[in-house]
């Protein structure tokens, strides 16, 4: 069972957003992915609970930021009820969708899983319902992902495969490389992985 701790910054100008200690692990119905998210300074800022079934679906997703809630899954396309600091106000989405996105490198690892890419696939485009900081306001938003390279690196552990991806954003065109061992995220745009106590997971 991964667990360890990502630091996230702007990757713009690499201002420090936050640090997220998380462990997940593969079980018997898929995958989960649980975190704690701090400031730079150490004082709570959220929570993040992402399940998925064995095809990469979200099965439940649960959101905690700057007092909004969020909670979600794969129904027809993807629902989530969004819930406001009082707790007095709930409104509901849907999209047709494939899955959720957002700051967490669980996402990413949850969207890999989702397409099950090789590096002879084609570009395969993907529709997410992203929830942005700091309200987890939710935004549709398109992508193309491709396996570009799938490496093996002998570790004490054996062998640990590191997988390449080229990420585009369709409305922008924008591109980033995203790196995932496993199940764990070795690095992307905004995100260092700063700690590991041990080896990803591997996926059948």
């Amino acid at each position: 069972m991964p667990r360890g701790r990502y630091s996230l910054h702007d990757p713009h100008d690499h201002t420090p957003l936050a640090e997220e200690h998380f462990q997940c692990a593969p079980g018997p119905s898929g995958w989960r992915y649980v975190s704690q998210l701090t400031t730079p300074a150490g004082d709570h800022l959220g929570s993040v609970d992402l399940a998925l079934d064995d095809l990469g679906r979200p099965i439940r997703l649960e959101l905690h930021a700057g007092g909004w809630q969020v909670r979600g899954a794969a129904l027809d396309g993807v629902t989530w009820v969004r819930t406001d600091p009082t707790g007095a106000h709930a409104t509901e989405g849907n999209v047709r969708a494939h899955a959720f996105t957002g700051t967490s490198p669980a996402f990413l690892v949850a969207t890999a899983r989702l397409l099950r890419l090789t590096p002879s696939s084609a570009a395969t485009r993907v529709r997410l319902v992203a929830f942005t900081d700091p309200v987890l306001a939710p935004r549709t938003v398109d992508q193309s992902w491709a396996l570009v390279n799938s490496e093996a690196h002998a570790t004490d552990n054996g062998p640990l495969t590191v997988d390449e991806y080229q990420v585009t954003a369709l409305d922008t065109g924008e591109q980033h490389t995203v790196h995932i061992a496993g199940d764990v995220v070795l690095s992307a745009p905004g995100i260092e992985l700063e700690d590991l106590q041990s080896p990803p997971s591997r996926f059948d």
